[in-house]
């Protein structure tokens, strides 16, 4: 069966477009592209698109609680293979203006989860060796 649609970008709500795209930018590679003071757009080639909207009263889900607008969603980075290359994207997101959400087990779970500067919550992942 033939589909209805492609995909085409995702869409995140923020208090400030500009500055989420260049967080994202920093971390996940890519050129952000101004097309309004309300909504940019992340070029990254060959990769997926991400678009950011601004959102007036925009408020932040909080994470891992479902009672306050939920996840809504997440984002998966691959940061490496190493636990050495884990502690130096941790260390790269915080200084982008990240914040962890969550640290414990992160040698059980291979991902560790963080919220961008407009609260989104990500995850860098260990990327298993096989």
């Amino acid at each position: 069966m033939a589909s209805v649609a492609h995909f085409r970008t995702v869409v995140l709500d923020c208090p400030d477009p500009h500055a989420l795209a260049a967080f994202y930018a920093a971390l996940g590679g890519g050129t952000p592209v101004t097309e309004s003071d309300t909504w940019v757009v992340l070029q990254v080639p060959g990769g997926p698109r991400l678009a950011f909207q601004r959102a007036e009263g925009h408020t932040p889900p909080e994470w891992p609680h479902a009672d306050h607008n939920g996840q809504q969603f997440h984002l998966d980075f691959d940061a490496g293979s190493t636990w050495a290359e884990m502690d130096t994207a941790h260390e790269r997101v915080l200084a982008l203006g990240a914040r962890p959400l969550d640290l414990e087990d992160r040698e059980k779970k291979d991902f560790v989860v963080y919220a961008d500067p407009a609260g989104h919550p990500f995850c860098l992942c260990r990327i298993e060796q096989r």
